[in-house]
This record gives C-alpha cells, structure tokens and sequence, in this order.
C-alpha cells in the first residue's frame, strides 16, 4: 500500500540535489525550494544575498512503500560533502548548507541516528555538520528553477557539477535508480 510522505534536505545547489532525486524509485516528486530562513517568501535573489539565512533544498515526496527514508539519507550523505559548513565545491554562503529538514520525529530520529553511525565509524574525514531541524519558512523556488539539470543539460554547471552527482548515484545506487 501506497503511503507517501515528505522529508527537505538541503544538499548544496538546489539543481545538483534534484537532479539526484528525480531519478531515485520511490520518489513522486521533488521541488526545489528555500527553508528555514527567516524570510517566509523569498526570491532567488534574497537568499543569493545571504540576508534571509534561507537554505537552497528540496522537497522530496516519497511513497515509503517503496523506499525508505534510511535510503533516502544514504544517498543524500553520498552525493554531497556534509561535513564542510556553508560550501558545496565552488557554491559558498549559508544558502549551501547541509541540512535535514524533518516534519516527524520518526525522520529526526532517523537523522540523527545515521548521523551518529557514520561519524563513530568514520566514514568522512571530518565529522558531519549537517544541522537537523524541523521544517521552516518552506518556500517554493521560481519556476525557471524546477527541473533545471532536466531542462539545461548541456549548461556549463550542470554538465561540471550535476552530472557528476548523478553519475555517481546510478553508480552507487543503481539498485535504486529509475529505469
């Protein structure tokens, strides 16, 4: 039986992270988005600005008979660096952070459990600075924004930056991926 939910992350850009999830199984929907800032409807502009402390992310709406929020991470911890503050590669400002935006304590609970285990088994180098915090201040990114890596393959960052992450996850996870 079919249950969808939802969980936010924050993963860098906001076109790398959807690229990634667009293709996951499991996955129904995914839109980029600001969060937990203290704008409640800010542009691109504001957040590029650093002012509104909003974060770039995605929604994602996932049916979990189908995947897991577990898995759900498990991408997420292997297609981005969380454990670089405010940065994703060349993308710094507040608006790149890692972040686990959760609207269940089932989800924060999962979170930091998986944040625990990978820093005790050391999996990064550097531990994890991914904060984990309920959803705020959702706002829908503009809509030239919404499928970009699908609809601007050939773009110089999204051949750089978000092909690579898919790459990677069909690499890694092709048991999860979309046919």
């Amino acid at each position: 039986m079919s249950e969808l939910q939802t969980i936010t992350l924050g993963g860098g850009c906001f076109w790398c992270t959807e690229a990634v999830y667009v293709q996951v199984r499991g996955v129904t929907d995914v839109e980029s988005g600001y969060s937990n800032g203290q704008a409640s409807r800010p542009s691109y502009e504001d957040v590029c600005s650093g002012r509104t402390g909003s974060n770039e992310v995605v929604k994602l709406t996932y049916d979990s008979a189908e995947i897991s929020l577990t898995e759900i991470l498990e991408i997420f911890f292997v297609v981005h660096d969380a454990t670089t503050l405010n940065r994703q590669g060349n993308d710094s400002g507040t608006q790149y952070r890692s972040g686990i935006y959760y609207g269940t304590a089932e989800q924060k609970r999962l979170a930091d459990e998986m944040i625990a285990q990978l820093n005790s088994e050391k999996i990064f180098s550097k531990p994890i600075v991914t904060e984990v915090l309920p959803l705020e201040n959702y706002w829908p990114a503009e809509a030239y924004h919404q499928d970009y890596f699908a609809n601007n393959p050939n773009q110089g960052y999204c051949v750089a930056v978000a092909g690579p992450k898919v790459a990677k996850f069909r690499k890694t996870f092709s048991r999860l991926a979309k046919s």
